[in-house]
């Protein structure tokens, strides 16, 4: 029998039968069983052979018990794609989602998150949300520094409803992996997208104003025909360090038009004189936020290089 992963959880992994129903549900964190979703465990080849399972792969498994549910994954068909962070097979893009307040968003986590997935080849759509909550024109702001740079960015109230139309319309018949701090509402988010599928959510602790007892897990959720999404767990910080610094630049796309007026082959765009970058920015072309981000991580990983 042919399946997907949409789920794994200590070892057993979850497949729902392919061409059946939209998976499992959950309930306050504890699985609930559909029609069509059996508990597989892998062959030991695949240990053997240094291959994991990962959520979102197309397995071929063995039925081991009709009643109970319960098989075996026996081929894990090939892949489309794959991204190692989130650890998720055969996604199409990735929607990163950020708050507009309550947390405010951290528009140097967000430049992380875009330089990862750009690094994985992997289309980006930025979500932010809890529109309902904004206070003043300067975030919006913020916002167009994205769209101007080519990034396809919306704009969403789960409480109210604004916006989520358009945002099922992006989502449609394409498999998205959701990614973003913990606080901005991707349950709730998801909840809005596929009201029969409760996803557990987390209050924000008023301290820190982060989500906490949220998804610590990646799993795969239809939200209509032949669209997927992945709630994958939040992240608070992004490392890039498996990056050379020589590459980030590569990954700012507004700046590709301004570094053929740079003078020096190789330039880093932070200490030379005559830089195209800095030049683009001067004229506004090149947004100072985006600059100052760009040189904090290219510092980081020229620090990072210093003591390794």
């Amino acid at each position: 029998m042919r399946g997907k992963i949409i789920k794994g959880i200590a070892g057993f992994y979850y497949v729902r039968e392919a061409g059946n129903g939209h998976g499992i549900e959950t309930d306050k964190g504890n699985l609930r069983k559909s029609r069509d979703v059996y508990e597989c465990k892998a062959k030991g080849i695949f240990r053997k052979d240094k291959r994991k399972p990962l959520v979102g792969d197309d397995v071929e498994m063995d039925v081991l018990d009709e009643q109970q549910h319960l098989g075996n994954i026996r081929e894990l068909l090939p892949r489309r794609s794959e991204l190692i962070r989130p650890a998720v097979a055969n996604v199409d893009q990735a929607l990163i989602i950020f708050s507009i307040v309550k947390p405010k968003p951290s528009f140097n986590l967000l430049d992380r998150f875009l330089v990862m997935m750009a690094r994985q080849k992997m289309d980006c759509i930025i979500c932010f949300n809890k529109m309902d909550m904004e206070e003043g024109q300067e975030v919006q702001k913020l916002i167009e520094v994205y769209r101007k740079c080519g990034y396809h960015t919306i704009c969403v109230s789960a409480k109210t409803g604004e916006g989520i139309c358009g945002l099922k319309d992006l989502l449609s018949g394409k498999t998205t992996t959701v990614a973003g701090p913990s606080g901005v509402g991707k349950s709730t988010l998801i909840n809005c997208l596929q009201p029969d599928i409760v996803m557990e959510t987390g209050q924000i602790s008023e301290k820190i104003e982060r989500g906490k007892h949220t998804t610590r897990h990646a799993e795969l959720i239809a939200v209509g025909e032949d669209t997927y999404i992945f709630d994958t767990p939040g992240f608070s910080s992004l490392d890039l360090f498996s990056m050379k610094k020589e590459e980030l630049s590569g990954y700012y796309p507004e700046f590709e038009k301004w570094e053929k007026y740079c003078k020096f082959a190789g330039c880093s765009h932070i200490g030379e004189r005559e830089c195209g970058v800095k030049q683009g920015m001067a004229k506004g072309d090149i947004s100072p936020l985006r600059y100052e981000n760009y040189v904090l991580l290219y510092q980081e990983l020229k620090e990072k290089k210093m003591r390794y």
